[in-house]
């Protein structure tokens, strides 16, 4: 369906994580996860033995379309937004975080 839409991937960091851009310009960026029964979840990493793990606390319901789905809360993207030099696309989003919900950012 993203193919049908003009979305090609653009990243392939398997099974860390993959882009879809399109060539207006969005993307999309997944980070696929393994949720554990008390919500907290695993991410696979570029180093097997080094996998991001995620609190259960950071996660809330956000809609992509009109499904419900669980994403990072505004707050913890914020914090991962923090530690390397940001591009005007990572400047761009964290505006897009304060506007849209009050989050405090470091840029």
């Amino acid at each position: 369906a993203l193919e049908a839409a003009g979305y090609a991937e653009t990243l392939d960091w398997r099974p860390a994580r993959f882009v879809l851009s399109h060539p207006d310009g969005p993307e999309i960026d997944l980070h696929p996860l393994e949720f554990a029964p008390d919500g907290s979840a695993t991410q696979s990493s570029l180093d097997p033995e080094r996998p991001f793990r995620y609190p259960a606390a950071c996660f809330v319901t956000g809609t992509l379309g009109t499904a419900a789905v669980r994403c990072l809360s505004a707050e913890q993207q914020a914090l991962f937004h923090q530690g390397y030099e940001p591009a005007e696309r990572d400047r761009a989003d964290m505006a897009r975080l304060r506007g849209k919900f009050g989050v405090r950012t470091h840029f």
